[in-house]
């Protein structure tokens, strides 16, 4: 491809038994053009084919150089900064063995680096879950495209975005303030390194061109260590980053320190709650490592956090171990977030979280009626329909007034939402509303495959609730009833729809529909090999 500015890049990637994707990698960064003077593989040790993919590919590209550890390091920080020691250009790039740079990237941050003169410069990126090809932006809404941050401290949001990988930096900026990657085995470098980057605080140039797809394979036998969370040692890395970075900002600057323990309550916290699992003893471990943990936090972070937030922070205060409504947290601490019943109050009519543990919910009467945490049952009401049940959050529905429910079914390949009519709510004798309504599957399936999802189809399902008042709220289901239960339905259209109805791993409904016996015989087949694959890795 042509380019419009002389060569000024290093792209560094590191490498690490990836053999079969690294080429993809490197060659991403290479057809970015002459922009690039060179590309730096870092070969962390590996112990399959990649040392042979990058020195043949060497020899058949001058300007890609290959630098081989002789012993790994552990992490993801010490290839990196080799990477850096051997860049010759004025700006760096980074990229993982797994993922690639978009035709263009380096040109638009480049260019935008030399008008503005800024060390540092941003662009958009994209976690693009494979194999279904579905883009999911990373950060949205943090960035606005054309700005130019004077310094971090005016725009304390930033630590929000702890990616090194989707920004173009200046090698002499790098130097003169000995930012560099933590060394060794230490997971969630990305953390610190941004966190010595914002502190140092370089001017920030912002552009809206795509420049980084980071690729999520969550059924690869050996998952990114974002990804790999089943043990209680993750968390552990993820809180030790997060305290190095914290600290890192807040000796820089009072404001980007606080930020930085905001986002940990509002983002990590919840994300790590909400995947908690069922364990007894990894359930202990994590409550104790936790409440450790922000016992250290200023307590204005804490009050600036958002309600959710907050709340979930003080339940874990309340109690030394894991209270018996644990799972309640973790649905929760989901997305959208779920209140379930039952509701307590204390004796002055104040919302508290149970009557075991009454934490006060404060500031959930000002919430808007979008923001509430509200719950919705679904169960089976005869073979083709389902009954929704809204129940009403400390009287804060009630309010609203709800009126219509209308599904939507949202494509886990991508795509845009199929949604169903618009159905009124009644009012029912437990305070609550509800609706019974059919489930068109066929239909949705019809649609599935005019959308290229040929035989196994997968659905989340979501329920917007429209009020009197003019307000509006999106929820997940709650499955209830038997409804999860496997069916085999008899279709005009395809002869069988076999209907798998399941519950997500933050327990909302979800749905895998295999239209006709083709589709009946993959979903089987996919159940199959996911059991053996499940046992292979135990």
């Amino acid at each position: 491809m042509s380019s419009t500015n002389p060569p000024t890049v290093s792209v560094v990637v590191i490498a690490y038994n990836d053999a079969g994707l690294v080429g993809e990698a490197v060659g991403s960064a290479l057809a970015q053009g002459p922009v690039v003077a060179e590309v730096i593989a870092v070969n962390d040790a590996s112990s399959d084919g990649t040392a042979r993919v990058l020195d043949e590919l060497a020899a058949l590209h001058p300007r890609l150089k290959v630098v081989h550890r002789t012993e790994n390091s552990g992490g993801c920080g010490t290839p990196r900064n080799d990477g850096i020691a051997a860049a010759t250009s004025p700006y760096v790039l980074f990229l993982d063995s797994d993922d690639v740079l978009p035709p263009g990237a380096a040109d638009a941050l480049v260019r935008a680096a030399e008008e503005h003169g800024a060390p540092v410069t941003v662009g958009a990126c994209v976690r693009r879950e494979l194999p279904q090809h579905y883009d999911v932006p990373w950060a949205p809404g943090l960035y606005t495209g054309g700005d130019v941050i004077e310094r971090p401290a005016d725009r304390p949001e930033l630590v929000r975005d702890t990616l090194c990988v989707n920004k173009l930096y200046e090698r002499s900026f790098l130097d003169k303030h000995s930012i560099r990657f933590p060394d060794g085995r230490f997971i969630y470098e990305d953390f610190v390194f941004t966190a010595r980057v914002l502190a140092a605080a370089p001017r920030v140039a912002v552009i809206d061109d795509l420049v980084y797809v980071w690729h999520v394979r969550r059924a690869a036998a050996q998952v990114s260590i974002s990804l790999d969370r089943k043990d209680v040692g993750n968390w552990r890395a993820r809180i030790e980053a997060h305290r190095t970075a914290s600290r890192t900002l807040a000796a820089a600057s009072p404001e980007l320190g606080r930020a930085c323990q905001v986002k940990f309550l509002e983002y990590d916290l919840r994300m790590y709650l909400r995947e908690l699992g069922k364990d007894p003893e990894y359930q202990a471990a994590w409550w104790t490592l936790t409440r450790e943990y922000l016992d250290t936090f200023d307590e204005a972070a804490v009050e600036a956090a958002g309600p959710h937030a907050r709340w979930a922070v003080r339940v874990l205060r309340a109690t030394a171990t894991p209270p018996a409504d644990v799972e309640r947290l973790t649905r929760f601490a989901a997305e959208p977030p779920r209140l379930l019943p039952p509701y307590a109050t204390r004796a002055d009519g104040a919302p508290v979280w149970s009557e075991e543990l009454p934490v006060e919910l404060d500031g959930l009467r000002e919430l808007p009626t979008a923001a509430l945490p509200v719950t919705m049952d679904a169960e089976p009401a005869g073979k083709a329909a389902v009954r929704l049940r809204l129940h009403d959050l400390y009287g804060r529905l009630a309010a609203a007034g709800p009126q219509t429910v209308q599904l939507r079914f949202l494509p886990r390949a991508g795509g845009d939402p199929v949604l169903a009519k618009p159905e009124p709510l009644t009012p029912d004798e437990d305070g609550g509303w509800s609706v019974e309504l059919p489930f068109r599957l066929a239909d949705l399936a019809a649609t599935g495959r005019r959308m290229g999802q040929r035989r196994l189809q997968a659905w989340h399902v979501e329920a917007v609730v429209e009020c009197a008042d003019g307000s509006s709220l999106l929820t997940s289901l709650r499955p209830r009833g038997g409804l999860l239960r496997r069916r085999a339905l008899p279709s005009s259209r395809y002869g069988v729809l076999l209907t798998q109805p399941y519950r997500t791993g933050s327990g909302s409904l979800a749905l895998r529909l295999a239209p006709g016996a083709a589709g009946a015989l993959y979903l089987v087949r996919n159940r199959i090999g996911r059991a053996r694959a499940g046992s292979a890795l135990r």
